[in-house]
């Protein structure tokens, strides 16, 4: 059984990052902005349809020199605790991973409370199913927030159990930036009005509670200036499955649980790099 939760915390302060980063308006347009400048010079394809849902759909940004073979398949799942947000927020994410000569993937799902946190995980893998049999190559994956939460489970999901037709390597790596694997914490939160998760739920959707998989392709990301909870839910997977199966850890200085996303936009940077 999972250890119990910290004692006397403030659930709805440590979770709530819009409260806690005053100028969070101003970072999300921005967001906006950039992903719709970055649509707009990016030869892409857009709204390509991956599963039944009506927002089963992705954006597909192609290298800034364009190859025959490209360099890798990226997948990036975007936040906002799995019940805000589209891929049309994005777009820019695809940047520095680009410039790297790779393909970048960015999906919708359908989100809380139309549906479960459950259904969501298996959205994002017919997402990834999708991918790997138009490329027939295995992904990289990455997300944000409520995406690490995402892109751990694709990590950790046996695949040729999943779909007969599927090698077990679809995913090779995943990058977790500022992500939850232990989701027991947000019952006790205002966040918890859509998701609608009780104890027995929420510890069934937490990843850090489950075997790890047999790979070390794990790594987790985190905000300098993110709460003391963002910090604990990384330490907790570390810990539960140990170095074997988490590739590394790296704390982004100078960042909140926003601004966490902006090297993405620099081919150069340790995210970029830890994505490859």
């Amino acid at each position: 059984m999972p250890e119990e939760l910290p004692a006397n915390v403030d659930w709805e302060t440590e979770y709530n990052n819009r409260n806690r980063v005053p100028e969070h308006p101003e970072i999300i347009e921005s967001w906006a902005i950039q992903a719709q400048d970055y649509r707009a010079r990016n030869s892409g394809e857009c709204d390509l349809r991956y599963g039944p849902s009506e927002r089963n759909r992705l954006d597909l940004f192609y290298p800034t020199e364009k190859k025959r073979i490209p360099a890798g398949i990226h997948l990036f799942i975007h936040g906002g605790y799995w019940q805000a947000m589209d891929k049309s927020n994005f777009s820019h994410i695809a940047r520095g991973l680009n410039e790297r000569g790779h393909i970048v993937a960015i999906p919708s799902y359908t989100l809380c409370p139309q549906t479960s946190i459950a259904s969501i995980t298996d959205e994002v893998r017919l997402c990834a199913a999708y991918l790997w049999r138009r490329f027939e190559r295995n992904l990289t994956v990455s997300g944000h927030s409520a995406g690490g939460h995402l892109a751990t489970e694709l990590l950790a999901t046996d695949w040729t159990a999943w779909s007969p037709d599927l090698p077990s390597n679809v995913v090779s790596k995943a990058v977790a930036v500022s992500g939850l694997f232990d989701l027991r914490p947000l019952v006790h939160t205002t966040i918890n009005t859509s998701l609608k998760l009780d104890e027995e739920s929420a510890l069934a959707a937490s990843p850090a509670f489950r075997a790890p998989p047999d790979t070390a392709g794990l790594q987790t990301v985190v905000g300098e200036n993110e709460s003391s909870e963002f910090h604990r839910q990384c330490q907790i997977i570390i810990e539960n499955w140990g170095a074997s199966h988490v590739a590394g850890h790296d704390v982004v200085p100078g960042t909140n649980h926003f601004t966490v996303l902006e090297p993405y936009q620099d081919g150069n940077s340790s995210l970029v790099a830890a994505c490859i």
